[in-house]
């Protein structure tokens, strides 16, 4: 197996071709995109929310296969997915390219497939973009909930 055999295996081709959500959501609590200038991968993410926990996601991914195997991953499981958890899987996985960390594991365990991206470092970002949009996005929702909160309205 080459080295470029390693980060474009089968089964990230397999994962990339079958991107699930990809219809942009009608009233999104938050929609958030994420770019990456050294390759134009761009990931653009719609969220709804309730009680901390996603009801509902689209995405549009004009991604890599790398980008598009890790929008996959995420498509299939993020709806019933708590902030917490979420974001502790973008942690994971940032820390799992970055640091040689471990993949996430449990129902994320398919993003396992990208840890040969930790040795290629130029793509990273459009691996991580996914996560880096939905975390925008969860953000949004939280700082507008937030300003609601505040003004007295709910």
């Amino acid at each position: 197996m080459t080295d470029l055999d390693a980060i474009y295996s089968n089964r990230i081709l397999e994962l990339a071709a079958a991107i699930p959500r990809s219809e942009r959501l009608d009233n999104p609590d938050a929609s958030a995109s994420a770019h990456s200038k050294l390759c134009g991968s761009t990931v653009q993410v719609d969220l709804t929310m309730e009680r901390g926990v996603v009801t509902g996601y689209g995405q549009t991914v004009k991604a890599c296969l790398l980008g598009q195997a890790a929008a996959s991953v995420v498509g299939r499981e993020i709806v019933g997915t708590p902030k917490e958890e979420i974001t502790e899987v973008a942690a994971n996985m940032r820390a799992m390219l970055k640091d040689n960390g471990p993949p996430p594991g449990g129902r994320w365990a398919d993003l396992a497939v990208l840890e040969p991206v930790r040795d290629y470092k130029a793509r990273h970002t459009s691996t991580l973009l996914v996560f880096e949009a939905v975390l925008d996005a969860m953000a949004q929702i939280e700082a507008g909930r937030q300003k609601a909160g505040s003004s007295g309205s709910a």
